[in-house]
């Protein structure tokens, strides 16, 4: 009985180390997939910077108590897996979603953790709907690139100005002549 006690408690030690180095985590359904599909998903989210865990929702409850994220506990029902975002917070849901799509699987997110905070499915959704890192920085950079490119081409304008007004002088003149 106590190798049992010790090994629950050396996995709820690991389940709160996983959620203290994680930027999020996503609770999803996994039941309805097979072992292939469910080693595909494995190899994807590896490659995404995202670790798969499934363990008992008694130990994750416990954990997510000790933890203060209390707000999680609904979002741990039935078979849930825990997905963790070591690198990116978005990337968990990203994939998830790509993946359940590709292979049309029927499986819920149920919510997460995201930079600390509990997110419903609702949360959830927004962060599979952000664009890519990639492309947020270049929509800042636009932004930020927009008043130098006005305040230049209303420069170029009044040089382009002073050019075609040279130029119809120096036609009058020559018409003179």
């Amino acid at each position: 009985m106590n190798s049992q006690r010790a090994a629950k408690e050396a996995t709820v030690e690991d389940i709160k180390e996983r959620f203290n180095r994680s930027k999020s985590i996503i609770f999803a359904d996994y039941q309805g997939m097979n072992v292939q599909r469910a080693g595909m998903l494995r190899r994807r989210l590896r490659d995404n910077g995202v670790e798969m865990k499934v363990s008992k929702n008694t130990l994750t409850r416990i954990a997510v108590k000790e933890i203060g994220l209390e707000d999680a506990i609904p979002y741990l029902a039935e078979a849930t897996a825990c997905f963790y975002g070591l690198e990116d917070p978005v990337a968990p849901a990203k994939t998830l979603d790509t993946f359940f799509k590709e292979y049309r699987l029927n499986l819920a997110i149920r919510g997460g953790v995201v930079e600390g905070k509990v997110v419903g499915p609702e949360g959830i959704a927004t962060l599979i709907n952000l664009p890519s890192r990639e492309v947020l920085l270049a929509q800042v950079l636009g932004t930020l690139n927009a008043p130098l490119t006005g305040l230049m081409n209303v420069m170029q304008g009044n040089a382009r100005n002073l050019v075609y007004a040279l130029e119809a002088l120096r036609k009058k003149r020559a018409g003179e002549d």
